[in-house]
């Protein structure tokens, strides 16, 4: 087990009505990096950020939550301020699984909640599947907590996968960090994702880009971008999905996942079936892919009031016992 004490950093940044401090946490290849938010011994909640982005995703939305509850929001490997991966490393879900146990270890967190946002939610449910005794609730933003792959496009995924990492390494040495003015990135995040305001770009910018001498660069592993090669088909996914004990909200924004990256309805109706038989929350937002981000106060009553009917194992026992 790794030292709590010795592997983990909390650098205090300010004090509001939540203690917001740095986590920085030592891994094998380098360290994760994130936010933390809330007192050392406040409900334990962790937060997962989408594909692309970073720990800056909760910035907004935290705060707004209950402040005696203790908020992490990572940076993914490869995302934010964390490390990239060693190079001949793909990122996949099993992967993100890891660091994810890596840092409930470090922190020595027994069971938590976890709000996981687009990949966030599905890395959310993979970990919900494997540790179901460490979880007891799950917040999907926008996220079907699934994403099953066409198990005829398996294979073709996979090789395709494989050879992106092969040209990549074979043009590392050639590769230059490309340097952008500071609005040069800002539009050039704003294409990447229109629904953003501006002010959630520049959130997203305080993690995903960093100062050089003449511009800045972007944080992010441009290996986040290759084909992902650990997929699981449907009936995989729905298998996973039944060993979930956490209670779960699904929450789906009107004009969100379905637009910004649409898959097979089939698909969507049985995971979505799955948390229905399972007698979890589904709930729909006006809003876009990052309604939390950019307008949290449409979602934060929502997730605070279902957090708040699922009692944490400890404070359950604590008034069993009054």
């Amino acid at each position: 087990m790794i030292n709590a004490l010795k592997s983990v950093r909390h650098l205090a940044t300010s004090t509001v009505k939540h203690t917001v401090s740095e986590f920085r946490m030592p891994v094998p290849w380098g360290e994760m990096r994130g936010r933390i938010w809330g007192p050392d011994h406040g409900r334990p909640i962790l937060c997962i950020h989408g594909w692309s982005d970073n720990s800056g995703s909760f910035n907004t939305l935290i705060p707004l939550l209950p402040n005696d509850w203790r908020c992490l929001a990572i940076d993914l490997p490869g995302h934010g301020f964390s490390s990239h991966r060693p190079p001949g490393v793909f990122y996949s879900f099993p992967y993100y699984i890891a660091d994810l146990r890596r840092v409930v270890e470090a922190l020595q967190w027994k069971r938590f909640s976890i709000i996981g946002h687009s990949m966030g939610g599905n890395i959310a449910g993979l970990f919900s599947a494997m540790y179901p005794e460490m979880v007891d609730a799950v917040v999907l933003l926008d996220s079907y907590g699934f994403l099953p792959a066409d198990v005829k496009k398996m294979n073709t995924n996979l090789r395709k996968g494989m050879d992106e990492l092969l040209e990549y390494e074979k043009k590392m040495d050639d590769r230059r960090e490309r340097i952008y003015a500071y609005e040069s990135a800002k539009e050039r995040l704003k294409a990447a994702n229109p629904t953003l305001s501006d002010q959630s770009v520049q959130i997203l910018l305080e993690r995903g880009v960093r100062q050089v001498d003449s511009g800045v660069v972007f944080t992010r592993d441009i290996r986040i971008n290759l084909t992902n090669i650990a997929r699981m088909d449907l009936d995989q996914s729905l298998r996973l999905q039944e060993q979930i004990q956490a209670k779960v909200l699904v929450m789906r924004a009107t004009e969100g996942l379905t637009i910004t990256f649409p898959q097979p309805e089939e698909f969507m109706v049985a995971i979505e079936k799955g948390w229905e038989d399972k007698n979890n929350s589904i709930v729909v937002v006006e809003g876009d892919h990052h309604v939390h981000l950019n307008n949290p106060s449409v979602v934060a009553p929502l997730i605070t009031e279902f957090l708040q009917s699922v009692a944490p194992e400890h404070m359950s026992n604590q008034a069993a016992k009054l």
